[in-house]
C-alpha cells in the first residue's frame, strides 16, 4: 500500500547537518569502542553470533586460516587428478575438461608414453585456482573419471598468486580408482608391469549399475543412448 510522503523543504537545523554529524559520530564511536574493548562471539556460525548486546563484539569477521566456518556436506572442494593403481594419473590427456570450461583455467599438454604410443597422458595439467569459478564442468565432461571435485578442502591462502597456479604434481593426490573397463586394463600397458596388470585388474570396480554408458562410465550420460533417442526421432513418420 502506498504511503504518504512529505514533501517540504529542510528547516535550519537539517541544512545545517551539525547535528546529523554529530549523530553519526556518536554511533561509529559507540561501535568502535564496543570493537575495541569487548570480546567478539566465539560462535563458529557467523549469522547466530550475538550482536548489538552489551559486553560482546559487533565484529563477526571469521579469523580465517585460524577460523574455519564448517563447510555444508555439498561442499566439493578443490580439484585432484584420480591416480591408478600404479600411480600414473587416469587422465588421457584427452582437453574435454579444458574445452568444458567456461573460465579457461585448465591448461595441458598432451604426451605418448615411451612403450606404448596408444595411450596418452597429460605431460602439463595445469590449474589456475585463481580463474576457476568451480562449477564442476571439468568433472562432468571428463570421460574418464580422472578429475574429481571430492577433497573437501578450500584454496589455501597465499601471498603470491604463482602459489595459486596447480600443477599435476600438486594435484595428483587421493584414493586410486580403477575400473573392469579401463583400457589399459582390458588390452594391457607395456608401461605396467604383468604381476601389477593383475593386481590392478583384481582390484578394479565393476562396471556400475547407475552408468548408462560403458565407455564413459558416467551416471545418468549415455552417447549411445543420445544417439538412438535422436534416431527414433528421425524415424517417426511426419
Amino acid at each position: 500500500m502506498p504511503y504518504p510522503i512529505e514533501n517540504r523543504p529542510a528547516d535550519l537545523r537539517e541544512r545545517m547537518y551539525f547535528p546529523e554529524i554529530i549523530r553519526g559520530i556518536g554511533v561509529l564511536t559507540k561501535h568502535f569502542l564496543r570493537n575495541l574493548f569487548f570480546a567478539r562471539d566465539k560462535n563458529p556460525d557467523i549469522l547466530e553470533r550475538r550482536r548489538g548486546e552489551f559486553g560482546v563484539s559487533d565484529n563477526a569477521t571469521l579469523q580465517y586460516p585460524e577460523e574455519r566456518a564448517p563447510y555444508p556436506p555439498g561442499y566439493r572442494g578443490l580439484h585432484r587428478l584420480v591416480p591408478r593403481e600404479d600411480g600414473k594419473p587416469r587422465c588421457v590427456a584427452c582437453y574435454m575438461c579444458a574445452t568444458a570450461c567456461p573460465a579457461q583455467c585448465i591448461y595441458i599438454e598432451a604426451g605418448e608414453y615411451p612403450d606404448d604410443p596408444i595411450e596418452k597422458y597429460p605431460v602439463k595439467f595445469v590449474i589456475d585456482e585463481l580463474r576457476c569459478v568451480v562449477c564442476g564442468f571439468c568433472v562432468e565432461a571428463c570421460p574418464k573419471d580422472a578429475i574429481r571435485m571430492d577433497s573437501g578442502e578450500h584454496t589455501p591462502p597465499s601471498y603470491e598468486r604463482g602459489a595459486q597456479i596447480w600443477d599435476e604434481k600438486r594435484l595428483l593426490r587421493g584414493p586410486s580408482v580403477s575400473y573392469q573397463y579401463d583400457p589399459w586394463l582390458r588390452r594391457g600397458s607395456p608401461s605396467i608391469p604383468a604381476d601389477k596388470l593383475e593386481e590392478m585388474r583384481a582390484r578394479a570396480k565393476p562396471f556400475p549399475t547407475v552408468a548408462t554408458d560403458e565407455y564413459a562410465q558416467t551416471p545418468g550420460f549415455s552417447v549411445r543412448a543420445l544417439a538412438q533417442e535422436a534416431k527414433d526421432r528421425a524415424e517417426r513418420p511426419k
